[in-house]
């Protein structure tokens, strides 16, 4: 199956999608080749979430892809799954049969699922990490410097994100409301 991740920017969320997304479906038992959208750059979740944009993208690019996952952040935004859900439906009606859409949010952030690969420093707290709204610039690019790592490709995203892959069954364990989630609809 080709796989095409389509994330709301892809020069920092490419180096973590492709190899969380890659873990996940392997965890599940599909055979994929993972590849990130970078034609067009959204270049954030308003763009991303344009029906018109996602739509050129599946006329774009549906001759090779059988599965089109959106991964964006969520922000805090307590409504944004019903925008996704909206797209999903929206979508239906100009994919082929034997393709498939499905957009998810990340909860809140993408880094949070590179973080769930990771032994953390001990006073961090992960229900604390899980609801921060910024949890970006609260955990994740500390802990890259911690790591040293922020001069690397995508201020370590790239490696980090290598690392929590080889770890998936702790970011999935940590992360039902987004990683499974979107696992079990793989599987539907």
């Amino acid at each position: 199956m080709n796989v095409l991740v389509i994330p709301e920017d892809f020069r920092k969320d490419q180096y973590m999608l492709k190899p969380i997304v890659a873990a996940m479906l392997d965890w599940i038992g599909v055979a994929a080749r993972v590849e990130i959208c970078q034609d067009p750059l959204l270049g954030g979740v308003t763009e991303a979430l344009k029906r018109e944009r996602i739509k050129d993208i599946i006329e774009q690019y549906s001759w090779k892809v059988q599965l089109f996952l959106l991964c964006v952040d969520r922000d805090g935004n307590a409504h944004r799954r019903s925008a996704l859900d909206d797209l999903e439906r929206a979508t239906a009606e100009i994919l082929k049969p034997d393709r498939r859409f499905l957009a998810e949010n990340a909860w809140q952030e993408i880094e949070v699922w590179v973080l769930a690969g990771h032994h953390l420093p001990a006073q961090w707290d992960w229900a604390a990490i899980r609801a921060e709204r910024d949890a970006k610039e609260t955990y994740y690019l500390p802990f890259a410097r911690l790591q040293g790592m922020l001069n690397m490709p995508g201020e370590g995203r790239r490696k980090l994100a290598e690392e929590a892959a080889r770890r998936y069954s702790r970011v999935r364990q940590l992360c039902p409301e987004d990683i499974g989630a979107l696992e079990a609809r793989i599987r539907g």
